[in-house]
């Protein structure tokens, strides 16, 4: 009875992902919402005093990190949904908590817009990438996800660092 149930499960599943056309793009517009409930969290959850700390010399301050996160949203979901990037007024990572954490849920708004301008079927179109180099849309979406994971990482380690929880290490409220 059990590996009844699982092979009808099984069977739906496979149905419901061969019935969408664009199986790649779904799911990046799937991943988006919780990317940036996390990341925008984390950055709310640092203090405003901390946007200037680095760990270590070498390291970029809290306050570049958002500005990074921001740009390289911006960029890469410009290129993605092959629409201009946002005419944003010039940022620095010494702008402050409120001004870097609405540009970056900005960005994220962006994101959503430029995500929903495109298919499957633009996958193997070649978009600038970092730097002038050339690739397809799909690795900017690929870079894009990556990205949102790397910035969560980091900003994670940032708040651990300074004695606090990142949002997915908190419990549920």
């Amino acid at each position: 009875m059990k590996l009844a149930i699982d092979l009808c499960i099984l069977l739906a599943t496979t149905l419901a992902l061969a019935q969408d056309k664009n199986p790649v793009t779904s799911v990046v517009k799937e991943i988006l919402p919780r990317q940036q409930k996390n990341l925008v969290a984390a950055v709310e959850g640092m203090p405003s005093e901390k946007f200037s700390y680095k760990p270590t010399e070498q390291q970029m301050t809290f306050g570049h990190l958002v500005l990074h996160m921001i740009e390289a949203n911006n960029h890469l979901c410009s290129k993605i949904g092959d629409v201009p990037e946002p005419k944003a007024a010039a940022l620095k990572e010494s702008d402050g908590k409120e001004k870097l954490v609405a540009a970056l849920k900005a960005s994220f708004d962006f994101c959503a817009t430029a995500l929903s301008k495109v298919d499957d079927s633009k996958l193997g179109d070649e978009v600038e990438l970092f730097g002038g180099r050339k690739g397809p849309r799909a690795f900017a979406l690929i870079a894009l996800t990556n990205d949102w994971a790397d910035h969560y990482s980091s900003a994670a380690m940032y708040l651990r660092l300074n004695g606090m929880l990142p949002p997915t290490a908190q419990g549920k409220k």
